[in-house]
């Protein structure tokens, strides 16, 4: 599991745990290991250049002293103060080791002089910094277009608590973050702006987090799986009311998905069920059910459908067309499964805010609607009130496809109808459908259906151990 905690709670450990340590030793171990994560992706130190954006903040120092490190391994480093003042011994060490400095009123036009640089390490603000950058680190991040950058904890100007975006900020690499994640990590849109992580232990001793992400022993840990007593009634019997004669394709796709999960029996109703199970001769009519999944595709039915659905008393996913019909909560578990126009929709603001602002607004639905929420995106949420928000960072941009979240609902819905309460089933759904789509792929384009095609492939690797840790 990846934890992602707020600055309050980093803050407080590395206090704590700065009580119990001679000074200077943590920022020391911060410095190792970002200076080890710039040699490995440099490929070496010998003949490289690297600059410095040096703040006022501890990140400064942290940049000054892993610049130190560099120097002593044949790295032409250079420090460019955006600061009046900055860390004394880092500082210090960084001269004592080789490294050279420009002071702030020099640093644009030491930039306009400069030779190759082959990295650049964002030492600019902490984690207590806010949105946007001031106008001399925009400066000096404009003289230096196209170089790399390895971001120092978080990139400077992001929001690290909320995962928001504000103005001017890095776009990083490379992340080299020390103790935890944190929010702005994983959450999207700042996710975005962080490249890759690299996570550095330090020895923090932190409390709950607030943010997670699952990984692949979290995955199988989580996922239903049949015993030698079971049939197909005890794994788990999922309905589907989906599909309209506008949208048939929606009713079939949603099915694929709840056939490839984990339970035992797939029951699809309405208008189109018959061509539903010509497509997929295995799903049977009506019958008692164990979750519903409602909504894909329904058109002017999906009000009925999800009346009929909530009455039945069992777990719902609630997807596209029914969630229009969703005005509080509702007298079962629920799943929601809103993109951002959906969720706009449905809490009346703009679409726009809500791409800007997801994790606010996944957690405030979750409340509103007494229900987990599950808002799709590159990075999708899945918010319970009193819960972490769960991040999935599977999936590749070709997921964007038409039909991708009628598989996901039908998975959800599997994963339900077996067992799983409705914020597992979210996500894990998430995730599984995400890793699908990676397999599926290949670095190329993919339909709906051959996401809902590579599922069992899917499971069987993750059951296996045989996916590793995501590296985003």
């Amino acid at each position: 599991m990846r934890r992602a905690h707020t600055v309050e709670q980093v803050r407080e450990a590395e206090e704590a745990l700065m009580r119990t340590l001679p000074e200077g030793v943590l920022m020391q171990r911060a410095a190792t290991g970002l200076a080890h994560a710039v040699l490995d992706l440099l490929g070496g130190g010998y003949g490289r250049r690297v600059v410095l954006l040096v703040g006022a903040g501890n990140n400064g120092g942290d940049a000054l002293h892993a610049g130190a490190r560099l120097a002593r391994r044949g790295v032409a480093v250079e420090a460019w103060l955006l600061a009046d003042q900055v860390h004394d011994g880092g500082l210090a060490a960084l001269r004592a080791a080789g490294g050279t400095v420009a002071e702030p009123h020099d640093v644009v036009a030491d930039a306009e002089t400069h030779g190759v640089v082959d990295l650049v390490v964002d030492g600019i603000v902490g984690i207590g910094g806010t949105p946007g950058l001031r106008p001399a680190a925009a400066a000096a991040l404009e003289h230096l277009p196209g170089v790399p950058v390895v971001a120092v904890d978080t990139p400077s100007g992001i929001g690290v608590d909320t995962g928001e975006l504000d103005g001017n900020h890095v776009t990083a690499s490379l992340t080299v973050t020390f103790g935890t994640h944190k929010v702005g990590h994983l959450v999207d849109p700042a996710a975005a702006a962080c490249g890759a992580i690299h996570l550095v232990d330090i020895g923090l001793d932190l409390p709950d987090p607030v943010v997670e992400s699952l990984q692949p022993p979290d995955v199988r840990r989580l996922l239903p799986r049949p015993q030698g007593t079971d049939h197909k009634y005890t794994r788990g019997v999922v309905g589907v009311r989906a599909g309209s004669a506008t949208y048939p394709g929606a009713a079939t796709l949603c099915v694929a998905g709840a056939m490839a999960g984990p339970a035992g029996m797939v029951r699809c109703v309405g208008e189109v069920a018959d061509a539903v199970r010509q497509a997929h001769p295995e799903v049977v009519g009506e019958g008692r059910v164990q979750a519903w999944v409602v909504g894909p595709g329904g058109g002017e039915g999906a009000a009925a459908e999800l009346e009929a659905a909530a009455d039945d008393g069992v777990p719902l996913v609630v997807d596209a067309d029914a969630l229009t019909h969703v005005t509080g909560p509702l007298p079962v578990p629920v799943v929601l499964t809103p993109h951002a126009g959906e969720l706009a929709a449905m809490t009346g603001v703009a679409r726009a805010d809500v791409e800007a602002r997801p994790l606010a607004h996944a957690r405030a639905a979750a409340e509103r609607f007494g229900a987990v929420v599950l808002l799709k995106g590159r990075h999708t949420l899945v918010a319970e009130p009193g819960r972490p928000v769960r991040v999935t960072t599977t999936g590749v941009p070709w997921l964007a496809t038409a039909g991708a979240g009628d598989v996901l609902a039908g998975l959800i819905g599997s994963l339900l109808a077996a067992g799983l309460p409705a914020y597992d089933a979210a996500s894990v759904g998430s995730w599984v459908h995400g890793a699908a789509a990676t397999l599926a792929s290949r670095g190329g384009p993919l339909t709906a259906g051959l996401v809902a095609e590579t599922l069992p492939e899917t499971l069987r690797h993750v059951l296996s151990g045989g996916m590793e840790e995501s590296r985003e």
